[in-house]
């Protein structure tokens, strides 16, 4: 799909392009000598290239704003559109609150195919998560530290500021690679044990979407999903039932860097 864009072979194009060929798309006066005519046939070659190529640009610009097709399918064949789209992609940035009652959870996600980080708070437990391939390290305040010790029947010390280094794949710490795992967190984030209705085509934060209604016995939200380019989710609204929340999706296959925390200690040397 062909878009004006700026960057489209419009009359100012072909100025520009006269502008680079001075002497050669004009002669200064009399017949044209064989050299001036294979250096006009040269310069119309080079100006037709050049608008062809801009020509392409637009053509590659509209496409990436180009209907993706999504709103004219069902619900659930919308749902699973975005999904495959989220998992596939290479990174996401993900922020949400939701809350139920007392009890409330906030994340902060950074998310990449083999790493990530993220920011998590949990009934009044604040900690962060970073993996990095097979190796994960946790750190938390102290009423975090209590609650884990507790679940493992341990008395946990661990010094003010360092991060608990341990395996992402097994053992006490391997559990929290659940919240930077970018598949499996998008593949929970987009599955639903409820029904899924499509509902209106609107903008969120300047971006064509089309609504997806969501029913649970908990709670009544929309899930909106791009409409343009990939159709990855956009936000996610949980405005019904007992369980309230906003996520926003944002950030899509931009390079993240994770890198190694400091100070940290194993975990095995903070049994008690």
């Amino acid at each position: 799909m062909l878009m004006r864009s700026g960057l489209g072979p419009s009359t100012g194009d072909r100025h520009r392009v006269r502008a680079i060929l001075p002497g050669v798309l004009k002669p200064r006066g009399g017949r044209p000598t064989r050299g001036r005519v294979a250096g006009l046939r040269a310069g119309l070659r080079l100006g037709l290239a050049l608008l062809a190529a801009l020509a392409l640009a637009a053509a590659l610009v509209g496409c990436g704003s180009s209907d993706n097709g999504v709103a004219s399918k069902s619900g659930k064949e919308i749902l699973a559109a975005s999904k495959a789209a989220a998992v596939s992609a290479s990174s996401v940035h993900v922020v949400g609150k939701t809350s139920q009652g007392p009890a409330s959870l906030s994340i902060d996600l950074r998310l990449t195919g083999d790493s990530g980080r993220g920011q998590i708070s949990f009934l009044g437990a604040d900690f962060e998560v970073i993996q990095i391939g097979a190796t994960v390290y946790v750190k938390g305040t102290p009423i975090f530290y209590e609650r884990l010790g507790d679940t493992l029947g341990l008395t946990l010390h661990v010094p003010k500021g360092t991060w608990m280094k341990g395996s992402a794949s097994s053992g006490p710490l391997a559990q929290f690679v659940a919240f930077v795992d970018l598949r499996g967190e998008l593949n929970r984030m987009l599955s639903t044990p409820g029904t899924v209705t499509k509902g209106q085509s609107t903008t969120v934060n300047g971006q064509k979407v089309i609504e997806l209604k969501e029913a649970t016995k908990v709670y009544k939200g929309s899930l909106y999903v791009a409409t343009t380019g990939k159709p990855y989710p956009v936000k996610f609204v949980k405005n019904g039932g007992r369980e309230r929340g906003l996520t926003s999706f944002s950030g899509w296959n931009e390079e993240v860097s994770v890198t190694a925390p400091s100070p940290v200690v194993d975990f095995s040397t903070l049994k008690g």
